[in-house]
């Protein structure tokens, strides 16, 4: 890689910015489900079916999260396929 491939887009930087955001991502996650099941532990009536979804929050949260941004890179990866392709 050279400046001149950066400088007109031929060189991607995006993929490794969605490999930051898919943590912190996978963080909130699962912050957010233990702020849920904390809140329903808290609560006086009904507070097990916000343990429950917060406990689902956490498992299933990084998976969904972690599907959409292998679909964002695939987009990059077939530009990179195309690339090759381009240069035979």
């Amino acid at each position: 890689m050279n400046f001149q491939d950066f400088s007109n887009f031929k060189f991607m930087i995006t993929p490794t910015f969605i490999k930051i955001i898919f943590w912190i991502g996978v963080g909130f996650c699962v912050l957010f489900g233990l702020l849920m099941m904390i809140g329903g532990v808290g609560s006086l009536y009904g507070g097990g079916m916000r343990v429950f979804m917060g406990f689902l929050y956490i498992i299933l949260g990084p998976v969904v999260w972690r599907i959409y941004c292998e679909l964002l890179i695939v987009i990059f990866k077939i530009f990179e396929s195309l690339e090759e392709i381009r240069k035979k």
